[in-house]
């Protein structure tokens, strides 16, 4: 209420000022009551122009310098560079025609404006330039399509194969669960009416009369192989999340009633990440705020935040719900023997039960 109280003040105090300012104009015996714009109308809008053209390069630069330690590190998938190439891509062309064309905009606005005297030349039609800018654009979208559906194909495509490890994502509001197939490589069936089974201990409605379950192993905590391809078979419990791994480059929708997939190789495990220089960086620059926040909460009689620790992160990419922000699972990408010795620990479902 305040707020839109304070708002409210401020924009009569504006229309105040507007008045006042038009009641001054009025008073003056001598002025320029025409509305046509003069030569030194022109020139000034025309500087200015300029003086714009200059502010949103200079803020455009700026604004790599300043938030560029914002963007995602190096992609930690094996299809994480096609995505970035695509990306960067784009990026390039995207600031290379807006770089050309406000250039263009802002040049010929002053050269071009208004001149006592002068008088613009009529064209009709210019057959050249009009063939140069609807061929070259058309070229360029196309290739930049092509490139992108390529890219999409390739990435999107999952293929079975006995090599790869096959983990089900299970969502609910507002966490994750997943499930490692066991030594049969092979999810048992599954089905939210089964849930209620075991006294609540079937955690994402296993069906207990599929042999292919028994093994299987539910985690609460994420583990990946790196250099092993991961298939990930995606369900839903209730409404739609969609799986969001940033630094994989990776997202999926989970819709309630269907499975959905999607597969990547990570190539770089949690503790290479961890000791590359410009997340280092980017740690201690977090780890900074921290300890300037913790001391305004120390002194309010609270504890202060703990130290930040990168690690990979599964996140909710849809608004699901009160909690959504607050939906995430660490991932841990380790060695291949560093995962086997982990799987070994976990009960099985069939332990589980018991």
């Amino acid at each position: 209420m305040t707020a839109i109280l304070t708002l409210t003040v401020l924009v009569l105090i504006g229309i105040s000022i507007w008045q006042i300012s038009k009641m001054f104009d009025l008073s003056q015996t001598e002025r320029n009551t025409s509305q046509v714009a003069n030569d030194n109308d022109n020139n000034t809008q025309g500087k200015l122009m300029f003086a714009f053209l200059v502010f949103i390069y200079l803020l455009t630069l700026y604004s790599f310098y300043a938030w560029g330690d914002v963007l995602l590190p190096e992609a930690a998938s094996e299809h994480g560079s096609q995505y970035d190439n695509l990306m960067w891509i784009s990026f390039a062309l995207i600031f290379f025609v807006q770089t050309v064309t406000q250039a263009l905009l802002y040049y010929f606005s002053y050269k071009y404006r208004g001149q006592k005297g002068k008088k613009a030349l009529f064209y009709a039609d210019n057959d050249v330039l009009e063939a140069i800018w609807t061929i070259i654009p058309v070229i360029t979208l196309a290739g930049l399509i092509l490139y992108g559906l390529y890219t999409w194909t390739t990435i999107m495509t999952v293929k079975e194969n006995d090599e790869a490890l096959v983990v089900e994502l299970y969502a609910q509001q507002f966490n994750w669960k997943a499930r490692y197939s066991g030594q049969d490589g092979v999810l048992g069936d599954a089905n939210v009416r089964f849930l209620q089974d075991f006294d609540g201990k079937n955690q994402v409605g296993i069906d207990a009369t599929d042999p292919n379950g028994l093994d299987d192993v539910i985690v609460q905590e994420l583990h990946l192989p790196v250099g092993r391809e991961i298939i990930f078979k995606m369900r839903s419990q209730d409404v739609l999340h969609s799986a969001y791994m940033p630094h994989f480059r990776a997202q999926m929708n989970c819709v309630p009633g269907m499975i959905t997939e999607f597969a990547f190789t990570p190539v770089i495990t949690t503790d290479e990440m961890r000791q590359k220089p410009d997340m280092i960086a980017k740690v201690k620059k977090i780890n900074k705020i921290r300890v300037e926040k913790s001391k305004a909460l120390v002194a309010n009689g609270e504890e202060a935040l703990e130290p930040y620790t990168f690690d990979y992160l599964l996140l909710c990419n849809k608004i699901c719900g009160a909690s959504h922000y607050n939906m995430q699972m660490k991932i841990i990408v380790e060695t291949p023997e560093e995962y086997e010795k982990w799987i070994a620990q976990q009960p099985t479902f069939a332990q589980v039960i018991q």
